[in-house]
């Protein structure tokens, strides 16, 4: 198994978590970055990071911002830049939830280009998996296996190239 910096084992595979012994403070250990998750102040947490909501909505708006990107490469398109903001709201812990986004499309874009954009943000791997919802499987263990949990694992880059081709394809069917 490999070792991070702190010769601590790596998980073979994802997001390892971990209690710091502070609070509610966590320890997220993803591929190529660590950080903390916490509560807010107000919420008896030290504040110290994104709360779980604020990371689920993170995950929605780079995916938006890296789709929208990476179709706007693809097609050769003049934007500058991509800004994604995204409020969630739910009113209560059975009731559904709302990702509220606000995309700000920065380049000499034509109306035609900036609408086209909007639609591949909708297409955007994350913003699917919330919206068609997910199975989550659970295990108790003493250790992290060996070789992983999922035999197949994707790639968040798969996952938008798909969603950009397959985007192409219904426009191709649609004139």
């Amino acid at each position: 198994m490999p070792m991070d910096e702190d010769g601590r084992p790596q998980p073979p595979e994802g997001v390892e978590v971990r209690e710091t012994g502070a609070g509610y403070q966590v320890e997220v250990r993803a591929p190529g970055a660590t950080f903390f998750a916490d509560e807010p102040l107000a919420a008896g947490g030290l504040g110290s990071g994104p709360n779980p909501y604020d990371l689920l909505s993170s995950a929605l708006g780079a995916c938006t911002a890296m789709t929208v990107r990476l179709y706007a490469q693809r097609k050769g398109w003049p934007l500058r830049q991509v800004s994604v903001r995204v409020v969630h709201r739910r009113p209560g812990l059975q009731a559904k939830d709302r990702f509220a986004r606000e995309i700000i499309l920065d380049g000499d874009l034509t109306p035609s280009q900036r609408g086209r954009l909007l639609e591949i943000a909708n297409r955007c791997p994350v913003h699917l998996t919330l919206e068609r919802g997910s199975d989550v499987l659970t295990v108790l263990a003493e250790q992290p296996r060996e070789g992983g949990m999922d035999p197949e694992p994707i790639g968040h880059m798969t996952d938008m190239l798909e969603a950009c081709r397959d985007a192409d394809q219904d426009a191709g069917a649609a004139s």
